[in-house]
């Protein structure tokens, strides 16, 4: 399998990161139903999508012991795919919800399985209120939250740049982060010719940091940094090594996808 390039570039987000016209009401039934946590219906995808992940898709995952079982947290994967909400949570053995953008609640059958689902949407291109009051009504309840840290899916096969939305939550909300690469999931882009690549999914330590009621913008951006930064390393690692060698240095209690003492001279140098 060719492997995918984890090069940080700008511009490497979808270019129809393009402002929902519908307004923002139009979306206040989807967060009132998410704010109240999934229902049955969480259950039946996950029956329904969990073999595909790991049939069609080879899905692995790598220290998902780190996700704790109860309690807040925020899980932050990188984002290649429309399958990786599924990959992050297959093998998560609580519930998470997700935050999808806007234009995915576009007809009855999928706002119905959304919202049922625990899926509330955020308006990107807006200060969307709701999605973050929403988001915090999730951890309040002691939930777990998905939210990609680039902001966008990746069309290039290469890592974006974090966005500060994740340290944002972070910091008000207190919730430990969970750092998760997904390696492969750009594969799954070609499902309809019949290639099904091998994903693996790793789930890094827990990271916390200290509560602040308004933090600064770069405040919020550093945190987000520092996520990505574990993101970025053990995605690397996992291009670079391979499933087998990252897994046989974990059970070996060696280190693995740790990010390098001068990440941070790098990033604010390029």
């Amino acid at each position: 399998m060719a492997k995918e390039s984890a090069k940080v570039k700008e511009g490497d987000l979808k270019p129809q990161v393009y402002k929902d016209p519908r307004p923002a009401e139009h979306f206040d039934r989807f967060h009132a139903k998410a704010r109240k946590g999934p229902n049955l219906m969480y259950d039946l995808v996950r029956m329904v999508v969990t073999p595909i992940c790991l049939l069609f898709f080879r899905a692995r995952a790598i220290g998902v012991e780190n996700v704790p079982l109860t309690g807040r947290v925020i899980v932050t994967p990188n984002h290649f795919s429309q399958m990786d909400h599924f990959l992050a949570g297959v093998y998560m053995r609580r519930k998470v919800q997700f935050m999808a953008k806007s234009q995915m609640f576009g007809n009855f059958i999928l706002n119905w399985i959304f919202s049922n689902g625990g899926v509330f949407p955020v308006r990107r291109g807006y200060h969307d209120t709701e999605a973050l009051i929403t988001a915090h009504t999730v951890l309040d309840r002691e939930a777990a939250l998905l939210m990609y840290a680039e902001g966008g899916r990746s069309r290039s096969g290469d890592l974006g740049k974090p966005k500060r939305g994740v340290g944002k939550l972070a910091l008000e909300s207190g919730a430990p982060v969970i750092p998760v690469a997904i390696h492969g999931s750009l594969g799954v882009r070609g499902w309809k010719r019949l290639h099904f690549p091998k994903v693996t999914v790793q789930y890094g330590e827990p990271m916390s940091f200290p509560v602040q009621e308004n933090p600064s913008a770069e405040a919020q951006q550093q945190v987000a940094d520092q996520v990505f930064d574990h993101v970025r390393a053990m995605y690397v690692d996992l291009e670079e090594n391979g499933r087998r060698g990252v897994l046989r240095r974990v059970r070996e209690g060696l280190p693995a996808g740790s990010p390098s003492p001068d990440a941070a001279a790098s990033r604010h140098s390029s």
